[in-house]
């Protein structure tokens, strides 16, 4: 008899425990060959409504469909064996009403198999994280700079800059934690506004461009990796891969050039 050993996926509860404890790595992921790269390093992968921007050009998240989503989904999650998979619900598909967003919420949950979605929006969505939640599909909120909104917030700028604005944010985080949200992204915040939210909400928060006092860390994974063309200042580059990759195709273009074509593995015999 053979005993095949299957790697147990880290769920949302799971993640929801970390409140307070070992800080959750997270990046996002849009592929299978990157997914499982990963995999053995992070918490959760974030199929990010992003890849708009970074995969296929787009000035902004508005104009990715859900189809593209989880399209994405099923390669993310074909690649990563370990991490918690969370799909981006994009812009359109979620927010006109309860039922719109889990009829939605469902076909990327059976179609990838992933094992939660997130969405953007504070106080205005909690009654559809309510929803979701109670019917089994797990929801990670996100809070503060919300890009599907940039044509309202006027671009992607730094939230709760003057106290005056913290009020509302501090609202729209501790009540989609009572919505039943595991956890909740908080994205280009006052450093001292999110850690404030870090200590006063029950479910973990996940910075990008926040506090380090968050319970954990997402960023964009070609920002990090020095291939994006845009880098939000925030984010630290770990490596130099675009640099990379232009080096090397500059090389290979070099080869063509001068001829210098590879020998073919296999030689075979031509007859008359």
């Amino acid at each position: 008899m053979s005993v095949q050993n299957t790697i147990k996926r880290i769920t949302a509860p799971e993640i929801t425990a970390r409140k307070g404890g070992e800080a959750i790595v997270s990046l996002t992921a849009y592929h299978a060959h990157t997914a499982a790269i990963a995999d053995k390093y992070v918490d959760f992968l974030l199929v990010g409504d992003s890849l708009g921007m970074v995969m296929h050009g787009f000035e902004s998240t508005l104009p990715v469909p859900l189809d593209l989503m989880i399209m994405h989904g099923r390669a993310v999650m074909r690649g990563a064996r370990r991490a918690l998979i969370v799909v981006d619900m994009p812009f359109g598909s979620y927010e006109e009403s309860p039922a719109q967003a889990f009829r939605n919420a469902a076909r990327v949950v059976k179609e990838t198999e992933c094992g939660a979605i997130k969405l953007e929006g504070g106080r205005r969505m909690a009654e559809t994280i309510r929803f979701l939640s109670e019917r089994g599909i797990p929801v990670m909120a996100h809070v503060g700079l919300t890009p599907q909104s940039i044509n309202v917030l006027g671009g992607f700028k730094t939230q709760g800059r003057t106290r005056d604005q913290w009020a509302a944010i501090e609202e729209d985080a501790r009540v989609v934690a009572e919505a039943g949200a595991f956890a909740v992204v908080l994205e280009a915040l006052a450093e001292p506004l999110a850690a404030k939210i870090t200590r006063e909400v029950a479910i973990p928060t996940i910075g990008i461009g926040a506090s380090s006092a968050c319970d954990g860390q997402i960023l964009v994974m070609e920002d990090m990796l020095g291939l994006s063309p845009r880098v939000p200042k925030f984010v630290r580059e770990f490596g130099e891969v675009g640099k990379a990759i232009e080096r090397a195709i500059a090389s290979y273009a070099d080869e063509v050039k001068a001829r210098n074509f590879p020998e073919p593995r296999h030689t075979y015999e031509v007859k008359d």
